[in-house]
């Protein structure tokens, strides 16, 4: 009997020793958090809860693109004529001695006259005649005016097509990108993308972005979804734009995945953010020790409530208490966020026992 404790005991050491040694998918929590609480530590700590949310989030906000947007307006439901438009006018006179039409002839077309940067255009024997910023009706009765001194039966007929200032530009995450002429006034982002065939399904929670002259505006196509308000009028010379969102965060750790993970809409949460990684592992994954590692720029320290004490920050969650769930469902993930999950304790105690359980065995045998 003496001789099996002295195996057993044995070969427990180096199995507890084994142990401890054995590589693991995740750190423990207290392994990652070692040394916050010295004064020289480079990093912070902070448990998430309901009270520490209204503190953060005065803090600044981490690898976000702060882009505007322009409120929707009424405008006209007509065409107007711009700049840069062509038109094509035709005129018809039964005057036999008519100056507008050749001989024999009752009518003359005057095709493709560009419309000058001055707003006008030329017409023989009447000269420059000013139609921008007119329907094309209204220009019409502009030129029906403007040729009757001298051809009192003469008939006018306009037709446009409209140009650069008249058009705007869609480009990438639609079906059909491409140039398209504003119908009129009242043509509207969601108006232009859905002309172009719609958002690409594909596209994880798509942004919008309005290029105007030297501007850029931007939102998600969620967003206008959801405030109406918010669909703009274009301008001609607009350019939309449609991509993927490139906000992405990180999951490492006892996680359901080890992977980066696009934002799949405007504003994620921590539990947003487990959902999307699979959540913890049933087997590893220790649903106290959820931690968010985020690295803020230098600018953003300050001494008091308005911005973290170090720039490296570590967050802690923990998903087994009431206000741990409910601060981890207000909680914001920032762009760039690691999302680690440590690994439970119960792990390498179950990996011990499940040893020294075999080392009963073994001893058996060895003793024999």
């Amino acid at each position: 009997m003496g001789n099996l404790v002295k195996v057993v005991t044995g070969i427990m050491l180096v199995l507890v020793l084994s142990a401890c040694s054995l590589p693991r998918g995740a750190a423990l929590q207290r392994e990652v958090l070692a040394g916050s609480d010295d004064a020289s530590a480079d990093f912070a700590v902070y448990p998430v809860t309901r009270a520490l949310l209204p503190t953060v989030q005065q803090w600044p906000l981490v690898g976000e693109e702060h882009l505007s947007w322009i409120s929707a307006s009424h405008g006209s439901n007509s065409q107007q004529i711009r700049p840069g438009d062509t038109v094509s006018v035709v005129i018809w006179d039964s005057n036999e001695n008519s100056l507008l039409t050749p001989t024999g002839t009752r009518q003359v077309t005057l095709d493709a006259l560009r419309v000058s940067p001055g707003g006008s255009i030329f017409v023989p024997y009447v000269g420059d005649v000013r139609i921008s910023g007119m329907t094309p009706e209204r220009a019409r009765g502009r030129l029906q005016n403007a040729v009757e001194p001298i051809a009192p039966s003469a008939q006018v007929q306009l037709s446009l097509t409209e140009g650069r200032g008249n058009s705007v530009d869609l480009v990438g995450g639609v079906a059909s990108p491409g140039s398209y002429p504003m119908p009129d006034r009242n043509y509207t982002v969601l108006s232009l993308i859905a002309a172009g065939g719609g958002v690409s399904a594909s596209l994880a929670n798509p942004q919008i972005r309005l290029k105007r002259g030297s501007r850029l505006f931007g939102t998600s196509i969620d967003r206008l979804y959801d405030e109406p308000g918010l669909d703009t009028l274009l301008r001609g010379g607009d350019q939309i734009i449609v991509e993927e969102d490139e906000r992405y965060f990180l999951s490492v750790g006892a996680a359901g995945s080890e992977s980066l993970h696009p934002f799949t809409k405007d504003i994620v949460t921590a539990m947003d953010a487990v959902s999307i990684v699979g959540g913890v592992l049933d087997t590893r994954g220790n649903p106290q020790g959820v931690l968010i590692l985020r690295e803020y720029p230098r600018n953003a320290l300050s001494a008091g409530t308005r911005g973290p004490r170090n720039q490296q920050v570590v967050f802690t969650i923990d998903l087994t208490s009431a206000d741990g769930l409910f601060a981890a469902r207000n909680f914001r993930i920032s762009p760039k966020d690691v999302v680690y999950v440590t690994e439970s304790p119960v792990v390498s105690a179950q990996t011990v026992f499940s040893l020294i359980g075999s080392a009963f065995g073994l001893a058996t045998i060895a003793t024999n």
